[in-house]
C-alpha cells in the first residue's frame, strides 16, 4: 500500500529530472551561431561619451552628457548595453540596461531593454555600420537608428506616424573612449 503512494511521487522526480536533464545541454550549434551573428555589432563594444538631446513633450529640448558601456556576455553570445545620461549638474538622468541575443531557430536580433519603470523586447536589425530598432506604439512608431565608425557613435530617434513626416526627438553623439570590463566594472562617469 505504501509503495502504491509512492509511485506517484516518483514518477514525478524521474520526469522532472529528465526534463531538468535535457534543458541544461547545450545546443553547440546554437550556441556557435549566437556568436558568429553578434560579431555583427563587435563595434559597439567599449565605453562611449558625448552629448545627447531629448525633445520633451513640452517641446522643451532637454540636453545631458551620455555615456554608455558595452561588452559581451555568455562567452560572446550576448550583449551587455547600459546606458546613463547626465544632467549638468553631474546626477544620473537616464539609466537604461539593454540585452541585445540572437535567436538561432528564428535567425533575428532581439533587445531586451529596462528603462524609466518600462520593460520591452524589441527587434533590432544590423544595417551598414550600425543598427536600427523600433518600439511600436500603437498609431505611432519610435524608430532608432545608429551609424557607429571610425570611434564615433551618431543616433538618432524619430516618432513616425503613417502619412507624415517623421518628428526627430532624440539625437546623441558619443566618442569612443576607452574598452570596459563590462557587465563587471564600474560605471562610466560624466567626466
Amino acid at each position: 500500500m505504501k509503495f502504491q503512494r509512492l509511485l506517484p511521487v516518483l514518477a514525478l522526480v524521474i520526469v522532472s529530472s529528465l526534463a531538468a536533464r535535457a534543458h541544461a545541454q547545450a545546443d553547440p550549434q546554437a550556441m556557435a551561431a549566437q556568436k558568429e551573428a553578434m560579431k555583427a555589432l563587435a563595434m559597439m563594444d567599449g565605453v562611449w561619451r558625448g552629448p545627447a538631446s531629448t525633445v520633451l513633450p513640452s517641446g522643451e529640448k532637454h540636453n545631458i552628457t551620455q555615456t554608455e558601456r558595452i561588452g559581451p556576455f555568455l562567452d560572446g553570445a550576448v550583449k551587455m548595453i547600459e546606458g546613463r545620461g547626465y544632467a549638468e549638474d553631474g546626477s544620473v538622468s537616464f539609466n537604461a540596461l539593454g540585452i541585445v541575443s540572437f535567436d538561432a531557430a528564428k535567425k533575428a536580433y532581439s533587445m531586451r531593454s529596462y528603462a524609466m519603470g518600462r520593460a520591452g523586447d524589441f527587434v533590432l536589425t544590423p544595417i551598414a555600420d550600425g543598427y536600427a530598432w523600433e518600439i511600436p506604439m500603437g498609431p505611432i512608431t519610435v524608430r532608432y537608428t545608429a551609424t557607429i565608425k571610425n570611434g564615433e557613435w551618431h543616433e538618432v530617434g524619430d516618432r513616425i506616424a503613417k502619412g507624415q513626416e517623421p518628428v526627430r526627438f532624440f539625437e546623441m553623439t558619443l566618442k569612443r573612449v576607452g574598452d570596459t570590463d563590462w557587465p563587471t566594472g564600474t560605471p562610466v562617469p560624466a567626466k
